[in-house]
């Protein structure tokens, strides 16, 4: 009987655990040094990008944006598709919310890929009351915010699922697993000091250039599935 019991509690407790033990390796693999970018690259490389985008005239907007609207507003998002990821840096302190994103999509899914973007702009935009006017360049800042994190994780080996669902990862290997978090910071001061000294309004991408259309077409596009949905 007693053999029974012992035999029938490690079967229990390696069946409530088998899906962790099978996840265990990539678990080990997205915590290695290099293999993920940390919130400090991702909060540096935010800053960058804000910087960027200003001084070359990424669009119209954000050319006249005030800088105490887009940086903050970039920070803002900067971190919110690691959402999907319980030990980062904001999953721990929203776990509610962490833990179900991470088991129905995993680590770099959904939370990581341009859908996500269109999706977080629309539960944002449907959430602010009409009363709050909400600045171009804030809203701007926000979409660049969240896509400079996809930018700064296609910068490691795991790759991001830009087109999710389809599960092609893109990505450009410059930090890996052997180098460290040293590259990382070293890289993002770089494009900070890239950023800094990018000569304003070169090249000018203007009103009919790529930045503009993209950023156009997703906010145009929310917009329109918010009105279709208010007509109903």
């Amino acid at each position: 009987m007693h053999r029974l019991k012992k035999l029938t509690l490690r079967y229990s407790v390696t069946g409530s655990h088998l899906l962790d033990k099978s996840l265990y390796w990539m678990h080990r693999q997205f915590l290695q040094p290099g293999f993920i970018m940390t919130a400090e690259g991702h909060i540096f490389f935010a800053v960058a990008s804000a910087i960027f985008a200003k001084r070359a005239e990424l669009t119209p907007v954000m050319a006249h944006a005030d800088w105490w609207h887009l940086i903050p507003a970039t920070l803002l998002t900067c971190l919110l598709p690691d959402i999907d990821h319980p030990k980062s840096l904001l999953g721990q302190r929203l776990r509610w919310l962490s833990h179900p994103i991470a088991r129905a999509f995993g680590h770099r899914g959904f939370t990581h890929s341009l859908l996500a973007v269109a999706a977080s702009l629309w539960l944002f935009q449907i959430n602010v009351p009409k009363s709050w006017p909400l600045p171009a360049d804030v809203l701007q800042g926000m979409t660049l915010g969240y896509l400079s994190h996809i930018v700064a994780d296609m910068l490691t080996p795991a790759g991001v699922p830009l087109l999710w669902p389809c599960r092609w990862r893109f990505r450009l290997p410059v930090l890996n697993s052997q180098k460290g978090n040293q590259l990382e910071r070293a890289l993002c001061l770089c494009l900070i000091g890239y950023a800094l000294w990018f000569p304003v309004g070169m090249p000018s991408f203007g009103e009919n250039g790529w930045p503009a259309q993209v950023f156009d077409t997703l906010q145009n596009g929310v917009s329109r599935l918010i009105s279709a949905q208010s007509e109903r």
